[in-house]
């Protein structure tokens, strides 16, 4: 038997750090300068044979003919990945804690968030950030640290835009799916993939979990985050990634699996 895999959990992305955008290397002026001089180069002898032409007689150069431009093309709604991560966005949230952030994504209209328990850990009340831009207080409803899914709930259900939950037992490897969240504070950021492999035995603190693989890439700050199919189901949510020893993302995340963690989710409400 293959032994679980050691991960990391994607939660704890804060604020993206303000850097300033780094200078164009030396080289890059120096290519530029010289097709500055080129183009000034050009320009002369262009100039010189036009005025040669006069000089000598000859006719007027012909002015240059107008490039053809493409016709904007029609518009159109969106379809594909585009129509998937459009529909599901709405329902996606940014969870804030005093220490971390996370995300989260709406599971039904009575004001009930689903995240991981990592991301909320130690919080009583946290924020969540809309997809509008709306932040609104959110209260820590209950959490399964065993299976490391927490639900949020907030007081204006009214605002929120439930999710459509799909089955991960419908899943098969090489299905497109997306994983979308809050990277590094970069709220409402979708990335796409594929499912690498099912039931993948992961060990997730102390405890060992079957999750869904998957190459999109997933990073600090996307915990608690959907994965959803290509028809815009969620089909897990998003809680860890392996990574190299210099760290950062390598293409293998796990979610874990929607069939398990919906059941969770609604004991934890119930209660």
């Amino acid at each position: 038997m293959t032994p679980p895999i050691n991960v990391t959990q994607a939660g704890g992305g804060g604020a993206v750090p303000k850097t300033a955008v780094p200078p164009p290397p030396r080289g890059g002026r120096i290519l530029a300068a010289a097709a500055l001089v080129a183009a000034l180069t050009g320009a002369a002898a262009g100039t010189a044979g036009a005025v040669g032409a006069r000089l000598l007689g000859g006719p007027e150069p012909a002015p240059a003919a107008a490039l053809p431009r493409v016709a904007p093309a029609p518009s159109a709604s969106l379809t594909g990945l585009s129509a998937t991560a459009a529909r599901v966005l709405p329902s996606v949230v940014s969870v804030e804690t005093r220490s971390a952030g996370g995300s989260g994504f709406v599971v039904d209209g009575s004001g009930h968030i689903l995240t991981n328990a990592h991301v909320v850990r130690g919080s009583g009340t946290v924020t969540v950030v809309l997809h509008d831009g709306s932040r609104l207080t959110a209260r820590v409803a209950g959490a399964d640290d065993d299976e490391d899914l927490a639900v949020l709930e907030v007081d204006h259900p009214g605002e929120l835009t439930p999710a459509t939950l799909g089955r991960s037992s419908e899943l098969s490897v090489g299905d497109q799916v997306l994983a979308i969240g809050s990277p590094l504070g970069l709220s409402g950021t979708v990335t796409s993939g594929i499912v690498s492999a099912l039931d993948r035995e992961v060990r997730l603190g102390g405890s060992r979990r079957t999750a869904v693989q998957t190459d999109a890439s997933i990073n600090p700050g996307n915990s608690g985050g959907p994965l959803v199919n290509a028809r815009g189901e969620v089909v897990g949510v998003n809680t860890a990634i392996a990574a190299s020893r210099g760290g950062g993302n390598i293409g293998i995340g796990f979610a874990i699996p929607i069939d398990r963690a919906a059941p969770i989710a609604e004991r934890i409400i119930r209660n």
